[in-house]
């Protein structure tokens, strides 16, 4: 396949002159902006990257879905630099580990004549991945099991992982039930830290208020989370589709008033949302 610019340049050459272009950009005389950025700095921005990659993909957009890709990428290329600089690792041993990861993971594929099964069901290629990841991690004697889990996964995703491994030994609801008696007993403990923080209260113990509301909302969503993995849905692409049902009912709201939204009462905004949700669910209406 060429190359959208015509210039019939293999993808390994594509890389490289990538893999130049951001040291140039790191290096002296390079970017003031991208010369300053440290892995702390890039987190955010590696995050919402992935992001826009799913969102490429659920909108079916496969030009911005090729960009986003190599916005992405960027974030990869721009990691490896700074370990670089740093001494740590390089480019060539992020794809070096990669290469040997899918080799060694695959030995279906990859490995000796006898191991090769051109036939394997999904599920067994699922449970081979699985062990030979338990095995990769089997010297570094972690101290829990959820020291499986990745901390920088999303929080909605971490949750969920979290959940599933504590399930894994037994520390579960017994069903759905009982995660929304959960539910609502952490409502009532985020009603009482904000009914404390409401309270007069002595100097500096108003952040403490603060921090405990914050802590009790974290168990509630917590807890959501976990209703939907026991309800098996997945908690992100669930809220996900909550975002995008919201933007369409915003905008039915805009579309409706015919005119600005903050001129509108408490009342009327309530009785445009009420009408934009009646006609998304009434859906389009037949032609002819």
């Amino acid at each position: 396949m060429s190359t959208q610019d015509g210039s019939g340049a293999s993808p390994g050459e594509l890389f490289t002159e990538s893999v130049s272009v951001m040291r140039r950009l790191r290096g002296p005389g390079g970017c003031p902006w991208d010369r300053e950025q440290t892995f702390d700095s890039l987190r955010k921005h590696t995050l919402e990257e992935a992001y826009e990659v799913l969102d490429a993909i659920e909108r079916r957009h496969w030009k911005d879905l090729c960009e986003e890709l190599g916005d992405l990428q960027l974030q990869v290329l721009f990691h490896a630099q700074v370990a670089a600089e740093a001494g740590y690792f390089d480019i060539a041993d992020v794809i070096q580990a990669l290469n040997q990861k899918l080799v060694r993971r695959h030995p279906h594929i990859f490995g000796a004549p006898a191991q090769q099964d051109a036939e394997i069901a999904v599920s067994q290629v699922l449970q081979t991945w699985e062990s030979i990841k338990r095995l990769e991690k089997a010297g570094r004697e972690p101290s829990s099991a959820l020291d499986a889990v990745p901390r920088a996964l999303p929080a909605l995703a971490e949750a969920h992982k979290l959940g599933s491994k504590a399930a894994g030994v037994g520390f579960d609801w017994t069903d759905a039930e009982g995660v929304f008696a959960k539910l609502h007993e952490e409502i009532a403990e985020l009603r009482q830290a904000i009914r404390e923080e409401a309270e007069p209260s002595p100097p500096g113990a108003r952040q403490t208020g603060a921090a405990a509301i914050a802590s009790e909302l974290g168990d509630l969503l917590f807890s959501a989370v976990n209703l939907a993995r026991r309800l098996k849905v997945d908690a992100e692409l669930a809220l996900r589709g909550a975002n995008a049902k919201f933007r369409r009912r915003f905008a039915g709201m805009e579309a409706a008033a015919a005119g600005p939204l903050s001129s509108r009462s408490p009342e009327e905004l309530e009785a445009l949302w009420d009408k934009a949700k009646a006609l998304e669910r009434a859906g389009p209406e037949p032609v002819g």
